[in-house]
């Protein structure tokens, strides 16, 4: 059974200002995290109580995920350089 998928406005607007062949990349990786939400390479970040983040090329996805509701809250997805700030 698989999670669904949530993003929140500011991971909308971040996914539409990147250029088309980034967001199907992204969308790709949203399918597969929607199947298996904690895959190789993951890494859960640090000062968080349940915020992961995934690479897809340059840009970083941030997300929480909820096991009870099988819920995934995607929050950024930005540029490595800009995601932390």
């Amino acid at each position: 059974m698989s999670y669904q998928v949530v993003l929140t406005k500011t991971a909308e607007h971040d996914l539409g200002r990147l250029d088309n062949m980034w967001q199907r990349n992204i969308a790709q990786r949203l399918q597969k995290l929607a199947v298996d939400p904690r895959p190789s390479g993951v890494t859960k970040l640090r000062g968080t109580e349940n915020e992961w983040r995934i690479r897809v090329g340059d840009y970083r996805i941030i997300y929480e995920v909820d096991d009870d509701v099988r819920l995934l809250t995607i929050l950024r997805i930005r540029h490595r350089r800009e995601v932390y700030r």
